[in-house]
């Protein structure tokens, strides 16, 4: 049966209709390994190896319209790669007198290999503006609520005051470790550029004096890295992709993760600023952003697995593992471009409930500060004294219902403590509010 249609995204919510989705089609695609093509010839061209009408006569028919990507894909399973009916194309549609200076010197995988880099690197163009835009509302969110109390928890359970100012500002640190990483690794994207193993023979038998200069004239042509070397079997442009990005869902998947506990009915100390519905229950509304974006985190580690796997390359051009990359690599530009589209989105929208946090900070009556009672009674009981009181006064707390404040008071060596200031979890927030302006100076 005959469905028709390319990949839209029917099963792919979190990335579909994104920049990244458009950056990472087949036709962007397309157009990168075009690029490659034409920056080719006239990188040779400026080393004076073809002539100039030449380049111009390469760069004027590398025009993606011209081109029919579904018959190249199916074109490109006789070669294992679509770079070979694509010269084919390509040489036809330059006419017969530049025709032969296509694909000069080059083999595929300098090509492939070259438009990966130049898809790579506008899709990190894309993600780094939306985490920009995600850590811009972060900050404020963590300016606003330096003060709000709100329980900490650990293991689930409620551990010791914090304050949401210091958990928005945490989500930031995470969101600028991103860019950094991803900032880092989109100013090294090198161009690759060997010939058929990586020697740079043929652009010397070609007439290049000085072949070796090629590659950084190419890069030059394209934007990108001047390689040291052919990297053809030296993937670590690759690899430093792979861990960027799975970083990056990973550092999203945090804030997800947060805000998915939060938003819980029985918590709801934050929600999505506009919750997707159900098709059944008309009341929902789901915290969908951060659903997609825990789904690109936990997504994104296999997808980097396989082409840390693939760094294993033998010889000078390994069969199947540099096949192996160029799925799970777009899958992987574009799950975490949607991620990064989804946490804009989330940030810019989020809700924040400071009277349910206040009113959950006395959900355990009042252990919440026991941990500051133990410190600030031993000096009055006695350290041993102090721990036996109030073990025993959490057990009371539990099972008759009372709060830790009303047994306290009903101990006569605690007539002269001043415990309404002691049993306040707002008032023991540590050193949050300072951890959060630290965190703020940070750009």
């Amino acid at each position: 049966m005959e469905y028709g249609g390319g990949d839209a995204g029917l099963l792919g919510p979190g990335w579909s209709g994104s920049a990244a989705a458009s950056a990472t089609a087949d036709g962007a695609w397309l157009r990168a390994l075009l690029d490659a093509e034409a920056a080719l010839t006239r990188a040779q061209a400026t080393l004076g190896t073809v002539p100039a009408e030449a380049a111009a006569a390469v760069t004027e028919a590398a025009d993606p319209g011209r081109f029919d990507v579904g018959a190249l894909a199916e074109r490109g399973r006789a070669g294992g790669n679509p770079v070979i009916p694509l010269v084919a194309d390509l040489t036809k549609a330059v006419g017969a007198e530049y025709g032969p200076y296509v694909h000069r010197g080059a083999t595929s995988q300098d090509i492939m290999d070259t438009a990966t880099m130049l898809v790579a690197a506008r899709t990190l163009d894309l993600v780094l503006a939306d985490l920009g835009h995600a850590e811009r509302t972060l900050a404020q969110l963590a300016a606003e609520h330096r003060d709000t109390a709100m329980p900490g928890r650990t293991l689930t359970q409620h551990a010791v005051p914090t304050t949401f100012g210091l958990k928005a500002a945490g989500w930031r640190s995470l969101v600028l470790d991103a860019r950094d990483r991803v900032t880092l690794v989109r100013e090294s994207l090198p161009a690759q550029l060997g010939g058929a193993a990586g020697t740079l023979a043929a652009f010397g038998a070609y007439g290049a004096e000085h072949a070796e200069q090629l590659p950084a004239a190419y890069a030059r042509e394209l934007g990108l890295a001047a390689p040291l070397l052919p990297w053809h079997t030296l993937r670590t442009p690759i690899a430093d992709l792979a861990g960027c990005l799975a970083l990056t869902a990973g550092a999203l998947g945090k804030l997800a993760a947060d805000v998915l506990t939060l938003s819980r009915s029985e918590i709801g100390e934050v929600s999505e600023g506009s919750g997707g519905g159900s098709s059944a229950m008309p009341h929902k509304a789901n915290p969908v952003r951060a659903t997609l974006i825990a789904a690109a985190a936990r997504r994104a580690p296999q997808l980097a697995a396989v082409l840390y796997g693939s760094m294993a390359a033998e010889d000078e051009r390994p069969a199947g593992a540099w096949h192996a990359e160029w799925e799970p690599l777009r899958d992987l530009l574009r799950t975490v471009g949607g991620a990064a589209r989804n946490a804009a989105e989330l940030a810019a929208g989020l809700r924040v409930h400071p009277e349910a946090m206040r009113r959950h900070l006395g959900l355990t009556g009042g252990l919440i500060v026991s941990e500051r009672l133990s410190a600030e009674l031993a000096p009055v009981l006695g350290r041993a004294r102090a721990k036996e009181l109030l073990t025993e006064l959490a057990r009371r707390t539990r099972t008759e219902h009372r709060t830790l404040r009303e047994l306290l008071s009903e101990e006569s060596d605690l007539k002269d403590v001043e415990l309404d200031s002691l049993t306040d979890p707002a008032r023991y927030t540590g050193s949050a509010g300072e951890l959060t302006d630290r965190a703020l100076e940070r750009r």
